[in-house]
């Protein structure tokens, strides 16, 4: 990070930042800017940026063709059933359920056919299925510059964190 250039970042920015300090926790960065807002501290003037990112992904089991086709058949109703909704309201009074129900059918089979033509062109390469997310392993806090010394001065008064 360089000190003294400014930080744009879609709308988040600060002048001139500088740091406060580093926390392995965003709880005990987020600790410290409360115990300055407690203080009077102008907050609106602080930034907390998580760094040293790292995706981390979950497996959450196994894929197969049968959950492959579950799957694909159940959003494809939903999907059908949506769509079968908004032609309902311009369908004749009689028809309604039944625009409804071929509607729910049709996006059943191509949920079936979209979900089942994907799989088979992974060709096995993912049979798992998975979250993924993307995590800071650490926290800076950072303020303007015309505010660091200030906000370091409250920061050494600041009550050690209770036990965990």
């Amino acid at each position: 990070m360089q000190q003294g250039k400014p930080r744009r970042t879609a709308g988040l920015t600060l002048n001139y930042p500088m740091s406060l300090g580093v926390f392995d926790r965003y709880e005990d960065a987020q600790r410290a800017v409360d115990y300055l807002s407690d203080e009077e501290f102008p907050v609106e003037n602080c930034m907390i940026v998580g760094t040293e990112l790292r995706q981390v992904e979950r497996v959450t089991g196994r894929l197969s063709t049968g959950r492959v086709a579950l799957g694909g058949l159940l959003s494809g109703a939903w999907l059908g059933l949506f769509v079968g909704l908004i032609f309902a309201l311009f369908a004749t009074p009689g028809d309604t359920l039944t625009t409804i129900m071929w509607c729910i059918a049709y996006g059943a089979v191509f949920g079936l056919v979209w979900a089942m033509t994907g799989y088979a062109l992974t060709r096995g390469k993912r049979d798992f299925t998975s979250v993924s997310q993307v995590v800071a392993t650490r926290y800076e806090l950072l303020t303007e510059h015309k505010f660091a010394q200030q906000a370091r001065d409250l920061l050494e008064r600041m009550p050690a964190a209770p036990q965990r």
